[in-house]
């Protein structure tokens, strides 16, 4: 997770307005270190509490009702092929998955680091970058079936 948190370099200004802001590189970078502040923050959750217990939205049993509706294959435990998630087709399928979400969850289409499997912790090799509902669908799935419980444990071994 080292390698990621490096990006980090300063908190995102408090008056920040995506919906004005010129694409510039500073602009992109200030993005990618709230992408970061939030793989930090989520992690630290699930070290401190079990993910099988954690709620991650109000919505939680809503997004994983639906995608299990509209994603009947998806295996939480399978590692996440981002070339299928990320062709024409898959996008199509998330991009109707996630427009339910709109005026419902906050940031819903915000930028998002995942890990690509929940047997890893966030490295470079094992992390992508989505949108905020992808996000929500795959951990809820992963946290429903305990598939983040390990780092929990993992946490609680290692303190004295």
């Amino acid at each position: 997770m080292d390698e990621i948190t490096k990006m980090s370099s300063g908190p995102v200004p408090k008056d920040f307005n995506a919906e004005e802001a010129d694409n510039l590189e500073d602009i992109e970078k200030q993005f990618a270190v709230k992408a970061v502040q939030h793989l930090e923050t989520y992690w630290a959750i699930l070290e401190k509490v079990k993910g099988s217990s954690l709620r991650l939205t109000k919505m939680d049993d809503d997004i994983y009702e639906h995608l299990k509706q509209d994603f009947p294959d998806f295996d939480p435990e399978a590692t996440i092929k981002e070339e299928e998630m990320k062709s024409k087709a898959g996008k199509e399928r998330w991009r109707k998955f996630m427009m339910a979400y709109d005026k419902k969850v906050d940031d819903y289409n915000f930028g998002t680091m995942l890990r690509t499997s929940p047997k890893v912790e966030y490295e470079k090799d094992t992390t992508i970058f989505v949108p905020r509902m992808q996000f929500y669908a795959v951990e809820i799935a992963r946290n429903r079936a305990g598939l983040n419980d390990w780092i929990y444990e993992k946490a609680k071994s290692s303190k004295p």
